[in-house]
C-alpha cells in the first residue's frame, strides 16, 4: 500500500470513525452511560468497599455472578450444583440465578472482586434499562423527546429504588431492547404498522437473542417476559388468519424472515427450558419452594401502592411517609411508576402519535398489567387475574412478587407518553363543513432542542428542525429512496411557534389538495386526498422555534427529577481472616439468618463447598445440619458432621451473641479426635 492509498484509507477510516461517533446510538448510549453514572451516585465512588441498599440481597448476587464466571471457567456442567447448601445439588437454581452475567465473573476473584463487579453492573442495568426503553420507543415512532422521557422513565421508576438490592429484578433492559429489535426486523412501528421493505432478519435474529439471554438472568422477570412474547406471537398468527380470510389469498412472508422467526423462536423456547429444568428439580427436591397464594398475598400491594414511592425517592420519599406506614409489605408494595409520567400518560390518550386504536390497546394493556401486579388484591383474591396464573400456568407458581409485574405498566405508559411528546393533533380546518386533511397543519414529531437527524423510523426526505430541505424549482427527479415512476413531494414546513419534525410523505400520486405528513388518529380522508402533496407553509420564526424545541425538555427534566434517589450505600461486609484459604466442605457457625449470604459471598475466595447458604425456603439436609451443631462440638454432633461429609467448622464469636452457639468456643474438645486453631479471635475446628 502506498503513501496514497493510506492517506485515501486513513481519510476513509476517519469519516466512518466520526458518522459512528456522531450516531443517534452511539449518542444514546454514551447519554444512558453518563446518566447512570450521576444518578446511581455514589455506587462508583468507592466500588470495592460499599454496596448499594443493604448487605442482604446484594451479598447473593454479587456471590451469584461470582459462582457463575467461575463454574463456566472450570466445569460448566456443573454449574447448577453450586459451593453452597453443601451436600444439596442443583443450589444455583434456589434463587434467581443472573446466569447472563456470567461472564462478568470470569474477570478478577475473591469477595472484593465480586462487590466491583456487583456495583458495575448495577450501575450498566440502569445504562441497558434507558438506552433499550429509548430504542423501542424510537423504533415505534417516536421521536427523540418522547424516546428519551420513555427510557428515563422505565429505568429510574420511583417504585425500581425499593427494588435496589434486587439486581435481578432492575436487570430488565433486555426486554425493551428484545422487543425494539424485533419490532425492527419485522419492519413494524406503531406510526407507520407493518412495512414488508422495512424487514430485517438479523434484527430479528439479534432480537431473540437478547430475549433468550433476558430470561437468563431469572425467572422473577424472565417468566413473565416469556408469556408476553408468547402472546405477541400468537397474535401475529391470528393477525395473518385474520387477513388471509379478508383478502381470500395467503399473505407472502418472506422465507428469511420465516427462517429467523423459526431459529429465534426454537432457540429461545431451548434456553428457556433448559433454565427452568434445574428449577422444576428443585420443587421436586423441596416441595416447600412451591409459592403458594398466602405468600402471595402477603406481597400483593393494595391498590394505594400504586401512588406510593419508596423511601429512597429524594423527591417523593418523606412526602409519602404516612402512605406507606399503612401497607404491610413496604419494599413490594410501593409502585408508583411517576407523577410526572402518569400525567404524560394521560395526555397520551388524547393527544399522540398513536392512531387511536393503538393508544387504547396500550392503555388497557397497561390496566391489564396493573391488575396482574394487584396479585391477589384485583378482585378480592386474584382470581380471575394472578392467582389465575399460579394455579393453571406452568411457572408462575414460582413467583411469589406480583406487585414487580410494574415494570410493564412503567413501559407501556412510556410509550403512551412518548406518543404525547411526538406528535400536535391538526389545529384548524381549511375547508368549510368538511373533515380535511391537516396539510401545513398536520400532526409533527417534536424534537429537543438541537436535534437535527432523522430517527430510525422515519421516512427517507424526512425534515428536521431548523433544516428545509425544499425541492429546487424545475427539479422534478424522485429522491434515491423513492419509488420508480413516483412523483416527488413538495415541502411542508410548519407555521412558526410549533416545535415539530415534519415527516416527508410516501411516495406521492398527483391529486387534489394537500396530503397529511402523518396520518391523523382522528383524521381520514379519500385516497386521492391521502396521495395529493402537500403546500409549502411559512417559515418558521426562530426566537419562537428555539424556545417551543426547548421547552420540550422540560417534561425529560421532570421524569429525571423524580428518579433521584436518595439510596444508602452501606460498607460491604469484609471476610473474616479465618475465612482466607479456607479447604472444605464446611460450616460456618453461627449458621443463620443474613449471615448466611455474608458467608456465601466470603466463599468467592476459592469457592469451597459450605454448609452455609440462604433462600426462600431451607433444605432438610441444612436443617438437620443446623441441629446438630447446636450441641457441637460433643461426641455426636461431631460424628454427624463427619458422616455428612463436614471437614472443617469455623466460629465466628462476634456473631454468635443471642445463637445457640454464643458458648461454642468454651466448650472442651478433648477426647473428640478434633483439633481447634485461633486465628485472631474466631475459632477454627478440623475435624
Amino acid at each position: 500500500m502506498d503513501v496514497d492509498q493510506m492517506r485515501v484509507f486513513g481519510r476513509r477510516l476517519a469519516g466512518v470513525s466520526w458518522r459512528v461517533a456522531r450516531h443517534e446510538w452511539t449518542l444514546a448510549a454514551l447519554a444512558a452511560l453518563l446518566l447512570a453514572v450521576v444518578l446511581t451516585w455514589p455506587t462508583l465512588r468507592d466500588p470495592a468497599s460499599t454496596i448499594p441498599q443493604d448487605t442482604g440481597d446484594p451479598t447473593l448476587q454479587a456471590w451469584q455472578v461470582a459462582w457463575g464466571g467461575h463454574a463456566l471457567l472450570t466445569n460448566p456442567l456443573q454449574v447448577w450444583h453450586s459451593n453452597t447448601f453443601y451436600p444439596e445439588p442443583y443450589t444455583y437454581a434456589y434463587s434467581d440465578t443472573l446466569l447472563g452475567y456470567a461472564p462478568f465473573g470470569m474477570i478478577g476473584d475473591g469477595p472484593v472482586a465480586a462487590v466491583i463487579r456487583y456495583n458495575l453492573l448495577y450501575m450498566l442495568t440502569h445504562a441497558l434499562a434507558l438506552f433499550g426503553a429509548y430504542a423501542l420507543a424510537r423504533q415505534v415512532g417516536a421521536g427523540r423527546a418522547g424516546a428519551a422521557v420513555a427510557g428515563v422513565a422505565f429505568a429510574y421508576a420511583p417504585w425500581k429504588l425499593a427494588q435496589a438490592g434486587h439486581l435481578h429484578v432492575i436487570s430488565i433492559g433486555g426486554i425493551a431492547l428484545a422487543l425494539a429489535m424485533l419490532a425492527r426486523g419485522h419492519g413494524w412501528s406503531l406510526r407507520h404498522g407493518h412495512r414488508p421493505d422495512r424487514v430485517r432478519p438479523g434484527w430479528v435474529v439479534a432480537g431473540w437473542a437478547v430475549a433468550a439471554w433476558q430470561v437468563t438472568l431469572g425467572f422473577g422477570i424472565g417468566l413473565p417476559f416469556a408469556y408476553v412474547l408468547g402472546l405477541l406471537c400468537l397474535g401475529a398468527v391470528v393477525t395473518y388468519g385474520v387477513v388471509w380470510l379478508r383478502r381470500r389469498t395467503r399473505p407472502v412472508v418472506p422465507r428469511r424472515l420465516l427462517l429467523a422467526d423459526l431459529a429465534g423462536g426454537i432457540g429461545f423456547a431451548g434456553v428457556t427450558l433448559a433454565m427452568a429444568a434445574p428449577y422444576f428439580e428443585v420443587v421436586a427436591r423441596n416441595p416447600s419452594g412451591r409459592r403458594t397464594v398466602a405468600q402471595i398475598e402477603m406481597f400483593s400491594p393494595p391498590w394505594r401502592g400504586f401512588v406510593t414511592a419508596p423511601p429512597e425517592s429524594w423527591l417523593w420519599g418523606e412526602r409519602h411517609e404516612a402512605a406507606r406506614a399503612t401497607l404491610g409489605f413496604p419494599g413490594e408494595m410501593t409502585l408508583l411508576p411517576g407523577v410526572v409520567l402518569l400525567s404524560l400518560a394521560v395526555a397520551g390518550l388524547f393527544f399522540s402519535a398513536w392512531r387511536l386504536r393503538h393508544r387504547l390497546m396500550l392503555a388497557g394493556a397497561a390496566l391489564v398489567s396493573v391488575a396482574l401486579a394487584a396479585g391477589t388484591t384485583f378482585g378480592g383474591d386474584g382470581n380471575p387475574g394472578y392467582v389465575t396464573l399460579v394455579e393453571h400456568a406452568p411457572g408462575w407458581d414460582g413467583v411469589r412478587t406480583p406487585g414487580r409485574l410494574v415494570l410493564w405498566t412503567t413501559l407501556l405508559l412510556g410509550l403512551l407518553a412518548a406518543g404525547a411528546l411526538t406528535v400536535r393533533e391538526p389545529a384548524r380546518q381549511t375547508t368549510p363543513g368538511a373533515e380535511p386533511p391537516p396539510g401545513p397543519d398536520a400532526e409533527r414529531e417534536a424534537v429537543p432542542a438541537g436535534d437535527q437527524s432523522p430517527g430510525p423510523d422515519v421516512e427517507p426526505g424526512a425534515v428536521s428542525v431548523g433544516e428545509q430541505r425544499p425541492v429546487p424549482a424545475g427539479d422534478p427527479s424522485p429522491g434515491p429512496d423513492a419509488e420508480p415512476g413516483t412523483e416527488p413531494a413538495a415541502p411542508a414546513l410548519r407555521p412558526a411557534g410549533v416545535p415539530v419534525l415534519v415527516e416527508a410523505s410516501a411516495p406521492a400520486q398527483v391529486g387534489a389538495g394537500p396530503r397529511p405528513a402523518l396520518r391523523s388518529a382522528a383524521w381520514s380522508g379519500s385516497a386521492a386526498e391521502q396521495a395529493a402533496p402537500r403546500q409549502p407553509a411559512p417559515k418558521r420564526g426562530g426566537g419562537q422555534w428555539r424556545l417551543a424545541r426547548l421547552a420540550l425538555l422540560v417534561p425529560l427534566l421532570l421524569v429525571l427529577v423524580e428518579g433521584v434517589n436518595r439510596t444508602p450505600h452501606v460498607p460491604a461486609p469484609e471476610q473474616p481472616a479465618v475465612l482466607r484459604g479456607l479447604t472444605g466442605p464446611a460450616l460456618v457457625l453461627p449458621s443463620d439468618g443474613i449471615r448466611e449470604l455474608h458467608v456465601m459471598l466470603w466463599s468467592t475466595d476459592g469457592f469451597p463447598k459450605v454448609v452455609n447458604g440462604l433462600a426462600s425456603f431451607t433444605p432438610q439436609s441444612q436443617e438437620r445440619i443446623r441441629a446438630a451443631s447446636m450441641t457441637f462440638p460433643d461426641a455426636t454432633s461431631v460424628a454427624y458432621l463427619r458422616q455428612v461429609g463436614v471437614r472443617t467448622v469455623v466460629l465466628l464469636p462476634g456473631w454468635a451473641a443471642g445463637t445457640p452457639w454464643a458458648d461454642v468456643a468454651a466448650r472442651p474438645v478433648d477426647g473428640l479426635g478434633i483439633s481447634r486453631e485461633m486465628v485472631g479471635e474466631d475459632v477454627i475446628y478440623r475435624l
